[in-house]
Order: C-alpha cells, then structure tokens, then sequence
C-alpha cells in the first residue's frame, strides 16, 4: 500500500526513532581537518564513494555510506566512537560529528538504498553481483566475534555522489566552525 510524501512525513514525525533525511559523517585525514574535509564536500558538491579494497564495501563497486538515524542516535553513535579512541589511541575513528545529511527521496532518486544485514557468503547467494555493495557483514554466531552494524541503519549510494547544495543540511556539532565555515565560503547567510 501506498500514501502521500505528506502521509508519510506525518507518520514519521510521530517516531523518536524514524527520521525523513540520511547522514553521511566525515572525519579528518593525513592532509586535513574534519572541518576542511566537509568544507571540500560543500564545495566539490560531492562525495566521494569508499572503494571496495580500502573499506568495508563487499563487491567491486565503492559506495558513499549513510546514517539513516535521529541526530540525537547519530550523537551517540559519534560518542561511542570518541570513547573507543579514548581507550584504545590506535582505535581507528570512523567518523566524527562533521557531515552531511540529504532528504531519503532525494538519495533514493538518485540509487541510494538501504543496505542488507546478512552473512556475506549468504548474501551473494541471493544478491545479483552488481548489488553486492549493499551487503554490510551481520554475524551473531559467536560470542567472541559479534559483527553487528545494525545500529547505524545504513544507506549506501553505488558510485560518488554529485548533489545539488539546496538539498544538503551541514551537520556540525562545532557551531562556531560552521559559521566560520559559511562566512569564508559565502555558502549562505547565518
């Protein structure tokens, strides 16, 4: 069954858990700070997917991954990764509170989907070979090895991601950063 965009913006609106838009959350590099980062998406107007052989993509295809959470769930998943990098310095960060989020229908339009939780091996079975960049490793089976992401409620979008700035929301825990961020560039009016 079917319903309106505004049917389906009015049930999502009674959810603390659903939301209407998906985050794709950066983090710094080698050569550049987590605010230089977003500062070259905004200005490229464009993400860049995570090829296969550097990431977690399955298959051959790179992908631009998305968080498909509340922000106050995407602040607890940024949190956890901070309190991991706290305890361990070698922990590799996945991402910082820095990034980008697009309306679903937009992305969806556009290819992006939601990512399937499953044995890899299993998956490929069902999954054509040109869709295996939607297989994100889900493995309960052993108390001493949990592969579980379910808790980032992934999108992917096969390739790079080219966008149009009016549909993009910058999500930046560091207001003083985004303001310096918009008033450098001229990216809008704060």
């Amino acid at each position: 069954m079917s319903y309106t965009k505004k049917d389906w913006k009015n049930r999502i609106a009674e959810r603390s858990d659903m939301c209407t838009g998906v985050v794709h959350l950066t983090r710094e590099t080698e050569s550049m700070s987590v605010g230089q980062v977003l500062l070259k998406i905004l200005l490229d107007k464009k993400l860049i997917g995570s090829s296969p052989n550097k990431s977690f993509i399955c298959g051959s295809v790179k992908a631009v991954c998305f968080q498909d959470t509340p922000l106050y769930s995407l602040g607890q998943n940024v949190f956890f990764e901070q309190k991991m990098r706290r305890q361990d310095k070698l922990y590799k960060l996945r991402y910082q509170a820095f990034g980008v989020a697009f309306p679903k229908d937009y992305l969806f339009n556009k290819g992006a989907r939601p990512v399937i939780y499953e044995k890899t091996d299993f998956a490929k079975d069902f999954l054509p070979k040109n869709q295996w960049w939607r297989i994100v490793r889900l493995d309960l089976s052993n108390n001493n090895a949990f592969v579980d992401w379910t808790h980032e409620r992934e999108w992917r979008l096969p390739g790079d991601l080219e966008f149009d700035l009016s549909e993009a929301t910058i999500v930046c825990t560091a207001n003083n950063k985004l303001k310096e961020i918009a008033a450098k560039y001229d990216l809008y009016p704060i």
